[in-house]
């Protein structure tokens, strides 16, 4: 798999080494070199995983029952 560096320095990880390595948006990642000079991509301890995203903890939770036209007419300033 190859992918091509922006002019940021950013790479993208191709999808099946994120899938590989439990990856997702918020995770943590450490790079090293090897002997070899090969770079190492390891997930690092922290952040989101996709098992718990940051928004599991208040999904669920809103005690405000907003009916959707209500809302509406809330947010556009209709009369």
């Amino acid at each position: 798999m190859t992918t091509t560096m922006t002019s940021k320095g950013q790479v993208t990880i191709p999808k099946q080494i994120r899938d590989a390595l439990d990856m997702s948006p918020g995770c943590a990642v450490q790079f090293a070199v090897n002997r070899d000079g090969d770079v190492v991509i390891h997930k690092a301890g922290g952040r989101a995983s996709r098992k718990s995203d940051r928004f599991e903890a208040a999904r669920g939770k809103a005690d405000v029952k907003w009916r959707t036209n209500d809302l509406m007419t809330l947010l556009r300033g209709d009369d």
